[in-house]
């Protein structure tokens, strides 16, 4: 089993690539801490993970929230002493109206909301545990994106396209920075 007893922190577990995400850790032996900010969604998720076998552990969280942010992953290495693999999969277009709107009927609050919601929970979650995995001295962080963030969809998504195009990028590079000599791996990074 590829992730045998591995703490993995798992960010919009509760739907979508994420849940898909928690599955496969789940089934292949990873302790599965699943975030999301949708408390019915996340129960099921969890309650189905752990009917078919898996050990998966629940954890209701805003991704926005720094304060937020902080405690989870402060219970988390209480409750598991450590984590092994953050997938921050938090992000997507639906947050605003018209997720297809060209870059001339883009509000300018509705680009920021995007921006916000694809770019800040993933960085607030690398924050918050880079130095969990520095002092372990080992993990793997996953920034999942899109094709989108390499400008191949064929969508008009103008912001989520940026955003996306933001997540391996600016964040890889910084993760990279700052534990390059630790055994902690940026996977999926530029």
């Amino acid at each position: 089993m590829r992730f045998h007893d591995k703490v993995a922190l798992i960010t919009a577990a509760a739907s979508g690539i994420g849940r898909a995400t928690a599955d496969i850790i789940a089934q292949e032996g990873g302790i599965v801490v699943a975030v999301d900010n949708h408390e019915e969604r996340l129960d099921r998720t969890v309650a189905q993970l752990n009917e078919a076998g898996g050990r998966a552990h629940r954890r209701l969280c805003n991704a926005l929230d720094e304060k937020d942010v902080q405690a989870t992953v402060g219970s988390i290495v209480r409750n598991f002493g450590r984590i092994d693999i953050l997938v921050n999969a938090v992000g997507g277009s639906t947050i605003i109206g018209k997720s297809g709107a060209t870059v001339d009927e883009l509000s300018f609050t509705d680009w920021q909301r995007l921006i916000d919601f694809n770019l800040s929970g993933t960085f607030l979650f690398t924050h918050a545990v880079v130095p969990v995995m520095k002092a372990q001295t080992s993990g793997k962080i996953v920034n999942l994106s899109s094709i989108a963030g390499r400008g191949l969809s064929v969508s008009p998504m103008s912001a989520y396209a940026a955003a996306k195009g933001g997540t391996p990028t600016q964040l890889g590079h910084a993760v990279a920075q700052l534990i390059e000599r630790q055994k902690v791996f940026l996977v999926g990074g530029e």
